[in-house]
Order: structure tokens, then sequence, then C-alpha cells
């Protein structure tokens, strides 16, 4: 098979479910829900419905906002602990990226490749892009950053639009995955991947402040050596833990900008983190849990193999992941046995995100559910 190197990394050619699949027809079948005596009480705090999302979405919290995005061009705007409105706008076109904010400022990409930033709700200025946009844009320091599909990333200002600068990484990787990717802040430094690079920038001029591998790909071509680091990042205190797909697990050190640890595991979600632990599915939805000062293993199950699992989250002493037919499965976070399960109207659309003890969960039918557990 002759592959078109740039070419391909510009199209983003979607490989996943072609590495992931069996050679023959026949799906594996999924585990069976187990049994389980119920111990922890979980409670529905506020639901509010949007439009329907067709693909991966995300969603962008702050420390008294969630903002999310239908596939349509919907875009909402609640307080996260009632639910309440802020704002609501319509971007007029369907996106190919979900929404990033700050609180105030809200960017989207739609499927022609404009971004469309808004301030409270108003659209404050478009820019046409030069590539397709498929990774929510980052909002902070009153900028604009936005990560296309061949993983170049471009800083914008936020009060007028005006460019700012360009980053490509030398001799980038030809292919990239057709999913989000990693960008990402942390204090003054952003964070995107770049193949199955880390690498930090800074925010202002866009150059490198460290660059590092998180694993060696390994393959006999380029397909099999993708190993692209599958957005979000999870942040542990001092450090930022991230899937590379197909390869590993690793935590990374912020104030050194090295290398802490990592440790194989071939899968696709990206992974959940705190400052103990560290949790991700591989491609046959085996949930490992790792401590996250050293790459230890704590516990795996495998009472989940291809159910297709989505992201996990850290929920204080709990791990919630939810599956492809919509339930949610609440986890003990010291050995991983299960405590609770909740029935959700459909499969998630993005990785969960806790808030102010809240566990924020948008679903592919366009429900944002916020659950608090007693």
């Amino acid at each position: 098979m002759t592959l078109s190197r740039r070419a391909l990394g510009a199209t983003a050619l979607a490989v996943a479910a072609a590495l992931l699949s069996a050679c023959g027809s026949t799906k594996p079948k999924p585990a069976p829900l187990e049994s389980f005596t119920p111990s922890q009480g979980i409670t529905t705090v506020w639901s509010k419905r949007l439009g329907s999302v067709d693909g991966p979405t995300s969603l962008a919290v702050t420390k008294d906002a969630v903002t999310w995005a239908a596939s349509d061009g919907q875009i909402l705007s609640a307080d996260v602990k009632t639910g309440q409105e802020r704002w609501r706008a319509q971007a007029n076109a369907k996106l190919s990226a979900s929404v990033g904010s700050d609180g105030r400022y809200a960017a989207v990409v739609t499927t022609d490749n404009e971004l469309i930033t808004f301030d409270q709700g108003k659209v404050l200025w478009r820019e046409r892009l030069p590539g397709r946009v498929i990774t929510s844009p980052l909002v902070a320091g009153e900028r604009v950053f936005v990560q296309s599909v061949d993983r170049s990333v471009r800083a914008y200002d936020a009060l007028d639009g005006r460019w700012l600068w360009n980053y490509q990484r030398p001799g980038g990787d030809p292919l990239s995955l057709s999913t989000p990717g990693l960008l990402s802040a942390f204090r003054d430094t952003l964070v995107v991947g770049q193949g199955a690079r880390f690498v930090g920038l800074d925010p202002l001029k866009g150059t490198p402040r460290f660059d590092f591998s998180v694993g060696t790909p390994r393959g006999t071509n380029e397909v099999e050596r993708l190993a692209d680091l599958v957005g979000p990042g999870a942040r542990a205190d001092d450090e930022i833990c991230v899937r590379a797909f197909q390869l590993s697990v690793a935590c990374i050190e912020m104030n050194r900008g090295s290398l802490r640890w990592s440790r194989p595991q071939s899968g696709t979600q990206a992974v959940a983190a705190d400052d103990t632990i560290v949790v991700g599915a591989d491609g046959a939805d085996r949930l490992s849990a790792w401590r996250t000062e050293n790459g230890e293993i704590r516990w795996r199950v495998d009472r989940f193999t291809h159910r297709k699992l989505s992201a996990p989250a850290v929920w204080g002493k709990l791990i919630a992941v939810a599956d492809d037919d919509g339930q949610l499965h609440i986890l003990a976070s010291d050995d991983g046995r299960t405590v609770a399960r909740i029935a959700l109207d459909n499969a998630l659309s993005a990785a969960p995100v806790v808030s102010d003890g809240l566990l924020l969960l948008a679903t592919r039918s366009g429900t944002l559910y916020a659950l608090r557990a007693n």
C-alpha cells in the first residue's frame, strides 16, 4: 500500500477503527452487565438538553460555567452549580469542532473551516482557517488557540481576531488521527501534541519550551506507527497525564518539562487522573489504574470488555466511565469494584468533567447531566 504522506496527514486519515477491528466480520461480543449490590447513591442535580451530537465534542468548564455545543451550531453556557442559562448563541452552521471557552469568550469551528468567536454569546469575529479542525479551540489569556488535523497550532487575539503565530514541529508525522488532539494549558505554558511528542509552547510567541516523546511507536508501516496524543489531557496537580494512541499512557512533570513515567497500553480514549491515580481503558476495554507517583499498577478489571468505554473521570474516591449503551458505571477508586450504575439517554459524546464536586456528562442525544455523589 502506497501512502501520500502529507496528503494523508492533512486529511487526518481515520485509522482507529481499522486498527482495532478483527480481520473477520464477527465483532467481539460485549461483556454482559454485571450483577452487584449498589453501595453508592448518585443524584441528578440538574440536566439540560441541546441539539444532538454526531461526532466527538467537549465540555468547556471554568470555575462557574460549563459551555457546550450541538453539531448544528447551537451553543449554551450554564451555571455549573444550578444549570441556569448564562447565555445562548448560534453559529448558524454545522460544527467540525466543538466549543472552547474561558467563561466569557467562546470559540467554535464550522465544517467550512470558519473560526467563530463569541463574547457572552454575541459574535465577535470570524476567520477562515487554512485547514480542517476537529479539536475544540482553547480560549485562555484573551487568546484563541486552534489545532488543525495536521496538528499545526495557530493563535489569535480573542478581542479582534488578529493572527498572532503558527507552530508546526519540523519533520512532523505524516499521519494524524481524525480525533481531537491534545491542546491545553498549564499555568503560562500551552501544551500540544505533535504525533507521539509532548510539546510545551510559549503562548505569546509560539516558540517551544520543551519537546519530548512519550514513547517510541512500533510497526512496519506509517499506519501501525501512528501514535497521536489523544485529548483531553488529565491534570494531576503539577503533572499532565496523556494517552498516546495505541502506544502508551504517560505522566509528564510540568515544572521540569520532563517525562515522569510511561506504561504500555494500546488504547484509544483519553485517560483520567488526580494526584493519586491514573485510569484508562485499553483497546479491548480492560480498565487499568496506575499510581500517579510512579506508574505502578493499582488494579485492573476486565468485566467491561468490548463495551466501548468512554474516557473515564476521577470523581473524588470514585471512578466514572460510560459505555456505548449509555450505561454509566461508578467504581471505587481503591480497588475498581462497581458501586453504582446509572442509565443515561445515550452514549457520551465528550470526556466527563468534574467541577465543584459535580460530574458533568454530555451525551450524543444532546443532554448535559450534572450528578452528585451522596
